[in-house]
């Protein structure tokens, strides 16, 4: 999604969440960052100046912030749990009219849950 994030992680003993999440927002807010500025874009020094905006109000930000505080989570015990949660995320391009088939939003799992190689890694549970 362009504006948000879904995603199921698991944790091995010994790991927290919170450290991944911290650790993945911290790895992509330099990821995203530096794409911004290479790429001669339209939105650039708009979407840099809110980052930086945000940044500048938090003491524990350095330059700029790209994801907002915290993260919800919820724990997944069941199967059929886990699936509807799958569902939810496969559907959600759908829902908010990006693409008319899961399996057709690139930054999805979808493509690789119908058989194929998405471009991204996904370990099937």
């Amino acid at each position: 999604m362009s504006n948000h994030l879904h995603m199921i992680v698991g944790t091995k003993d010994g790991f927290l969440l919170s450290d991944i999440m911290r650790d993945f927002k911290k790895f992509t807010s330099k990821k995203i960052t530096k794409a911004i500025e290479e790429v001669n874009e339209s939105r650039r020094d708009w979407m840099l100046n809110r980052f930086e905006f945000a940044g500048n109000n938090d003491n524990k930000i350095k330059y700029y912030k790209v994801w907002q505080e915290g993260y919800d989570e919820t724990t997944i015990f069941l199967i059929d749990f886990f699936n509807q949660k799958l569902n939810y995320i496969h559907m959600n391009p759908v829902r908010a009219e990006i693409v008319t088939e899961p399996h057709h939003y690139l930054y999805c799992s979808a493509l690789n849950y119908a058989g194929e190689k998405g471009l991204l890694d996904v370990q099937f549970i």
